[in-house]
């Protein structure tokens, strides 16, 4: 059983497994697609060695859509627990000005919703995700 939780955000000293970025653009939501697969996935990734959760945002958000202006912000921390295993990651929220050629990486494509995608890699964590950002910045 997959369990997400939602948290204030802490101080980051080193503790985040991942970053995930809630992309808008031009008022939809953009979503990417890894080459090797066929389902959807919020913008984000692994942080580097030695890489603040927020550079990592920065940086995943360039290469897995090519943006090249743009706004983020620190929504949340989340934790997501696999029975007994659990980690903590930090969610933000990005508002994409330009967009620029989709990097050489591991995204196939990228494309533009209005809502949340049929066909997601990982349908029991990112529409709790993607609702706690479009709660927050929507109100």
């Amino acid at each position: 059983m997959v369990e997400v939780k939602i948290h204030p955000p802490d101080k980051d000293q080193g503790q985040y497994l991942f970053v995930v970025i809630v992309t808008q653009y031009k008022g939809k939501w953009v979503w990417v697609k890894h080459r090797k697969r066929d389902t959807w996935e919020i913008p984000g990734g692994h942080i580097d060695d030695r890489e603040s959760a927020d550079d990592a945002a920065k940086r995943e958000l360039f290469e897995e859509t090519g943006a090249l202006k743009f706004t983020i912000e620190t929504i949340c921390d989340y934790s997501v627990s696999i029975g007994n295993k659990k980690g903590i990651s930090r969610l933000y929220y990005a508002r994409v000005e330009e967009l620029g050629p989709l990097p050489e990486s591991e995204i196939g494509c990228i494309d533009f919703f209005e809502d949340v995608p049929m066909k997601l890699t990982h349908p029991e964590i990112q529409p709790i995700l993607f609702n706690e950002v479009v709660r927050r910045v929507h109100r």
